[in-house]
């Protein structure tokens, strides 16, 4: 099974033919954003959920007691690149807040259960971030 850095690199050479779907069949994105202090760019394998036209993710980081770097990453430099299969574009970040943050946490609970138990093992609330295509 693709993880990490290999798996990034295996989703970009063949277009998301490896890699787009992972365990139990969850989407998987690569999401570029500016390291908040090397300013280099950083890839993550991600799986997502689509909303309206848009992408979205959770910061999960499995329950874990702090956020994943790519989150912190991208609330520092919002603007973000992703790539869906071979579909590769640049995007607005933003989290989700109120009403919206709790129906595309459900729907995002749907693509991937484990989300629940990620969130009952943290304090902080998990983000869940939409991004928007720039045009």
């Amino acid at each position: 099974m693709l993880f990490g850095a290999e798996h990034v690199r295996r989703y970009e050479e063949t277009d998301g033919e490896e890699g787009y779907v992972w365990r139990n069949d969850a989407p998987i994105l690569i999401l570029t954003t500016t390291g908040r202090k090397s300013g280099k760019e950083r890839k993550s394998p991600l799986i997502f959920g689509e909303d309206d036209g848009r992408y979205v993710v959770v910061a999960s980081k499995g329950g874990a007691p702090d956020h994943p770097d790519w989150y912190k990453n991208l609330v520092a430099n919002p603007e973000v690149k992703v790539q869906v299969k071979a579909d590769r574009f640049a995007a607005r970040a933003r989290t989700a807040t109120g009403q919206e943050r709790a129906r595309l946490w459900s729907r995002m609970v749907e693509v991937w259960p484990d989300y629940e138990d990620y969130q009952r093992k943290t304090e902080r609330e998990i983000p869940v971030v939409v991004l928007e295509r720039l045009v």
